[in-house]
């Protein structure tokens, strides 16, 4: 599965064409985000993927959940949206 990592600075706009191009290719995307910036930016680029797929009929679904990563030598818990198709 392909991890894409939105910061609190990505474009939502950006993030929702590689999450749509991701799915179409593997079924399924793990986002990654540290910090409600960046939380809030992933939210929004998946609302516009969903929008995007569902003019082809395709239907995403969420599933959000905790995981630990390392950034700079430091274990920071971090958000991890698992994106699929239904």
């Amino acid at each position: 599965m392909s991890i894409l990592k939105v910061s609190s600075k990505s474009n939502p706009n950006s993030v929702a064409g590689a999450i749509s191009a991701f799915v179409k290719n593997d079924n399924e995307v793990e986002i990654q985000s540290v910090g409600a910036g960046a939380i809030n930016q992933a939210i929004k680029s998946v609302a516009i993927a969903r929008g995007y797929l569902a003019t082809t009929g395709l239907n995403l679904i969420c599933i959000p959940a905790f995981t630990n990563i390392e950034i700079n030598g430091i274990e920071r818990t971090a958000i991890k949206l698992i994106i699929k198709i239904l």
